[in-house]
């Protein structure tokens, strides 16, 4: 579980065009002041490490950043910062290793490549992409290497852009980038998806081409492909929380607190500007829903592959409505393909293969009509095995 702090709740120094946040920004989302003293009592309900999230949570004021980072550290041992780095300076990177802060970026690409992440005109955004290049090369070379999130989108990854993208991540890979996570496009405006988002066929390619590019490369890996082959091998305890039936009104996995100390949910799941309240218990609605409803109307019945993917994200179900599965799906499916050939051609039984996938689906869905969100480990020591 990651408790996400966000002081100033979705805003931001830059206007990325598809940013998942820009419809609460549209609403007229009101940030009151924020005040520490409820942030920490706030996180101290939760009683686990924090993630500085946003909008762009160094918009905070440099000593109340660092007060919080303090108290932080002596109360975890650690903290956590997702930032577009634009705003990153040494006396940053000084309190980030004081106070063992993880920092992950959020950039799309090298010089216009990482145009979407708009400062306002090109030579702003020019200028913005520059200094988050340049904090990246700050940060691995003080030896606090960063992570990074990259959203794929057609002016990065279009089949002509590719090239300049795997040349980017060699670079990355050479400065010690470790990990990096990859995003399909996601926004609620129709007109930012029919001028910016990939094809289907050109997501599944993109993220090939990745995979087959960190083939060669000495360290930095994508999480996605790890995830997927974990999930395909029932190894789901340790992934990401887009692959583990996320309840969209309580997000289990994302607990947020802003600026008064009250909890929110994953911004992901915020749809139409509405910021909903937390809800008090989980529940597994959406998957029992799309175990049952046929592909054609938009569920996951029948899908060898449900119990890895799950209808995926909530936030990107179709049309906005949670109760179908993931609007990529397509991509998710091909993905799990190749990497299920891959799994056979190794000797492995992926668990889309298995005899008993049927038992163990029906095992899944009563753990979850239980009120219960069971592992895959957990599942296949309770159940007979017929693989």
């Amino acid at each position: 579980m990651v408790t996400e702090v966000r002081p100033f709740g979705v805003r931001c120094n830059i206007q990325c065009h598809y940013c998942y946040q820009n419809s609460v920004r549209e609403a007229g989302e009101s940030v009151p002041a924020y005040s520490l003293d409820l942030i920490k009592s706030g996180v101290e309900r939760l009683g686990k490490p924090f993630a500085l999230f946003g909008g762009e949570p160094l918009l905070m004021p440099f000593a109340d950043l660092e007060d919080l980072l303090s108290w932080g550290f002596e109360r975890f041992g650690r903290n956590s910062i997702q930032t577009n780095a634009t705003l990153i300076a040494d006396r940053h990177i000084e309190v980030f290793k004081r106070y063992n802060v993880s920092v992950g970026i959020s950039i799309d690409g090298p010089g216009e490549l990482n145009g979407l992440r708009s400062a306002g005109s090109p030579k702003r955004t020019s200028a913005a992409t520059e200094k988050t290049t340049s904090a990246i090369r700050s940060l691995c070379q003080s030896g606090l290497v960063p992570s990074l999130i990259v959203t794929l989108h057609r002016l990065n990854a279009t089949q002509d852009k590719l090239p300049m993208m795997n040349e980017w991540f060699r670079s990355l890979d050479g400065l010690g980038i470790r990990t990096t996570r990859l995003h399909i496009l996601e926004s609620d405006s129709m007109e930012v998806r029919l001028k910016y988002a990939l094809t289907e066929e050109e997501n599944l390619r993109a993220f090939l081409n990745f995979h087959d590019l960190e083939t060669s490369l000495e360290g930095l890996s994508f999480d996605v492909f790890a995830d997927i082959k974990k999930l395909l091998l029932a190894q789901d305890d340790k992934v990401a929380c887009v692959w583990r039936a996320c309840d969209p009104l309580s997000t289990p996995a994302v607990q947020g607190i802003d600026g008064n100390g009250q909890r929110t949910n994953c911004g992901r799941t915020n749809k139409e500007g509405v910021a909903y309240v937390k809800a008090d218990s989980i529940g597994f609605e959406r998957y029992v829903a799309l175990f049952h409803t046929p592909q054609a109307s938009g569920g996951c019945n029948n899908c060898r592959f449900f119990m890895m993917c799950r209808g995926q994200c909530p936030g990107t179900a179709i049309r906005g409505d949670w109760r179908l599965r993931s609007e990529y799906c397509d991509v998710w499916y091909g993905l799990f393909e190749h990497f299920e050939a891959i799994a056979v051609q190794d000797g492995e039984t992926p668990i889309s293969q298995r005899k008993d996938r049927i038992a163990l689906e029906r095992a899944l869905l009563s753990e979850w009509l239980a009120g219960r969100n069971a592992t895959l480990p957990q599942l296949l020591q309770t159940t007979p095995s017929r693989s």
